[in-house]
């Protein structure tokens, strides 16, 4: 079944049917067809009658709204020109700016385009260097996938025994906003070091600081009111994960009518647009469940969790042994298939070895990000590709994401060495 999930997926074959048609051929292979009948069961209860996952069309909808809104546009125009004055001023609002749209979509693709539409030409045109600013839009945007409310975190709760949509989202706070912060500080200090890679905007575009603040607290109260209805209905107990990406979902249709840009075209493009995204994605979770219950009751999925213990007994080391097999299979994998693949075989284990099962798996989510910035599949690399003026190349996007890697990976030695990172407010909003 391995080798066969590997050949599709080189052949070019959407990663869904891939997934499902490995099932099928494995059970047949096997000589058991019988359980394909157990999997479309599991397939009905798991996943089609899972209300949870409901969430996952809601907030691709409040994202589709809130980017037909264009609050982010005066946002960002907003702190680009109040932090002109500072160093990396210009990337420094990048980063702040894709937190917020964090908060607020959770869509990586949209995340990417709507930074890199707005922000790439200016930094490029300010002086800052083609790799920074490619490598910077393009790490800044995937935070979505990381800080709640997020697609990833919503699925990866329906298929983590013992763990809500609220305990993931309060445990991937601080380390989706610190790992925020780390890309900040990096640039500021870049900058420091290197001006010549991120200039300062020029003395004539400065307008007054009174007149910025004005305009940046007007933008910016729609999106906090929308994150504040989201997460705090959410973290408060009022609300589960369905019935907050419905409030948010409310909200942003409010605020595109509000702020005037409201037409049927764009409310009809909203609900294509998510159709299709959720289609996308529950295909993916549809194969990947046929996958996994072929797997399991044709007996690998117990020969795999058997391989990896005797691998290592250390649970440190055991760890490390998953977050590195991730890591690969993020080379090549979209973090759907992944999640849904090593869940069954990984969740087991780590609750054996007593390892706290939310510490784990937000460290995963962690890792999962640079499932879109390392080549050669990484989807990130393709979206900035995609939106880049011709000056750009492929190799300038990949050494561009390089550092940010890096900086992925030192928030993950950190949540190893301070646990707290991740349990300290799920157990204050939760214990």
């Amino acid at each position: 079944m391995a080798g066969l999930l590997v050949l599709g997926l080189f052949m070019g074959h959407p990663l869904a049917f891939v997934l499902g048609g490995t099932a099928v051929l494995g059970a047949f292979i096997a000589g058991k067809p019988m359980v394909l009948g157990i999997v479309i069961n599991r397939i009905f209860g798991d996943v089609l009658d899972n209300f949870t996952l409901i969430a996952i069309p809601l907030f691709v909808l409040m994202a589709r709204f809130l980017s037909d809104s264009g609050v982010t546009d005066k946002m960002f125009e907003a702190l680009r020109l109040l932090m002109a004055r500072v160093t990396g001023g210009i990337g420094l609002a990048v980063v702040f700016i894709s937190i917020l749209l964090a908060a607020t979509t959770g869509i990586i693709g949209a995340s990417i385009t709507v930074m890199g539409v707005m922000a790439l030409k200016p930094m490029l045109q300010y002086g800052y260097h083609k790799q920074l600013t490619t490598g910077l839009i393009a790490a800044s945007g995937c935070l979505g996938i990381l800080i709640p409310p997020s697609i990833m975190l919503i699925l990866m709760a329906s298929y983590a025994p013992g763990l809500s949509v609220g305990e993931l989202f309060a445990g991937a706070m601080v380390p989706g906003v610190l790992l925020g912060l780390f890309y900040g500080v990096y640039v500021f200090f870049l900058a420091l070091i290197r001006p010549d890679l991120a200039p300062k905007v020029s003395l004539e575009e400065r307008i007054p600081r009174a007149e910025l603040w004005k305009m940046l607290l007007l933008e910016a109260v729609p999106p906090l009111v929308l994150i504040l209805g989201i997460l705090g209905s959410m973290l408060s107990g009022v609300a589960t994960a369905t019935e907050a990406s419905a409030i948010g979902a409310g909200l942003a249709l409010l605020i595109v009518i509000v702020r005037g840009r409201f037409t049927l075209k764009n409310f009809y493009g909203a609900f294509l647009e998510t159709g299709r995204t959720s289609a996308m994605i529950l295909f993916i979770v549809v194969g990947a469940t046929a996958f996994t219950g072929v797997f399991n009751i044709t007996g690998g999925l117990t020969a795999t969790q058997d391989l990896i213990r005797g691998m290592v007994a250390d649970p440190h080391m055991l760890v490390l042994v998953m977050l590195v097999s991730v890591f690969i299979l993020g080379m090549f994998l979209d973090w759907t298939g992944i999640v849904l693949l090593c869940f069954p075989i990984f969740l087991p284990i780590v609750q054996e070895m007593g390892i706290n099962p939310l510490w784990f798996v937000i460290l995963m989510a962690v890792v999962l990000q640079t499932s879109f910035l390392s080549p050669p599949f990484g989807y990130a690399l393709f979206y900035m590709r995609a939106i880049s003026p011709p000056g750009i190349t492929m190799g300038d996007i990949i050494k561009g994401v390089i550092p940010f890697i890096l900086l992925i990976v030192l928030m993950c030695v950190l949540m190893i060495f301070f646990p707290p990172l991740v349990t300290w407010l799920p157990d204050t909003l939760y214990r």
